[in-house]
């Protein structure tokens, strides 16, 4: 896959139209898609515990993979990106998904409490923005925000704030905050493109003002590779495709109706990938749906 970079100088983009700069945008999100060498790394920086005694910060976090990031849905104002950790060539696991959309006014913002909450903006707020909401392995909700992709400097990225859930390097090990309020920077560069994140870790409590517990670094590095390194994962994604856009429509219907949504983190011990990943390709939507609803708290 041929990848794209979007390189405008600040002189350039103000003279472009309003049409020629969402088509440059476009294009540094297409960017992100082809076969990585991955490194994710991250480090507590700063801690601000009430009890400083018997406080433990996180240890450094430093892990690398390879990734196969794939359009799934391409249109004038939707850009839907899955990636995929090729772990062997005979195991191949799906990984989050990225949704860019433009001008959207539906925002859902990670509650703090194992849901997202119906957020609008006005057609204003967004204006010349695009939205990313980012889904869990299993495509559930997980956060999301608007902003706009900037050119400056020899720079081409993204940046904003959103609440999110606990990264999965630390749910299983930390109990004593409940929301990474992410600072996400997406920039694209010759070579790839870079996750840079500078985040908060917050407590939330009804009633009360949240309250950060610490901060951390991380800075998620996409080493662009040939494709033919990540062939295993564009066979597993033709396989399992259909089996996939059936959980996402599921979801989508579930957005569609513009109400907060409020997930059970298990079921009989299980979470829902686990459910999901045990599914044969050709499972119905009936089949799909019957188990996603057996997560969702109405």
């Amino acid at each position: 896959m041929k990848k794209i970079i979007p390189i405008v100088t600040l002189s350039l983009l103000s003279t472009v139209t309003f049409a020629q700069k969402k088509k440059l945008d476009a294009e540094a999100i297409k960017a992100m898609c082809g076969c990585y060498e991955v490194s994710f790394a991250s480090t507590e920086t700063f801690s601000y515990p009430k009890d400083k005694a018997n406080y433990k910060p996180s240890e450094i976090k430093i892990d690398r993979a390879l990734e196969w990031i794939t359009p799934i849905e391409i249109s004038d104002n939707k850009i839907a990106l899955q990636h995929l950790l090729v772990i062997t060539d005979h195991m191949i696991i799906k990984h989050w998904r990225q949704d860019w959309t433009f001008e959207n006014t539906d925002l859902w913002h990670y509650s703090g409490y194992n849901g997202v909450n119906y957020h609008p903006k006005t057609k204003e707020q967004v204006k010349g923005q695009w939205a990313q909401q980012v889904f869990e392995v299993d495509d559930t909700p997980r956060y999301m925000e608007s902003a706009s992709w900037i050119y400056a400097d020899g720079r081409t990225f993204w940046q904003n704030t959103a609440d999110a859930p606990l990264p999965r390097r630390e749910y299983s090990k930390r109990a004593d905050y409940n929301i990474l309020r992410r600072t996400n920077i997406h920039e694209i560069l010759p070579n790839g493109w870079i996750h840079n994140q500078d985040n908060d870790k917050m407590i939330r409590t009804r009633g009360q003002q949240d309250y950060k517990l610490a901060s951390e670094k991380g800075i998620n590095t996409y080493v662009k590779v040939d494709d033919s390194r990540c062939e295993a994962a564009q066979k597993y994604w033709k396989e399992n495709e259909a089996l996939w856009k059936k959980v996402r429509q599921k979801w989508d219907s579930e957005l569609a109706k513009k109400k907060d949504l409020q997930f059970r983190p298990t079921v009989e011990d299980k979470p829902l990938y686990s459910y999901l990943f045990e599914l044969p390709a050709t499972a119905t939507q009936a089949e799909v749906n019957q188990i996603i609803d057996k997560f969702i708290i109405r």
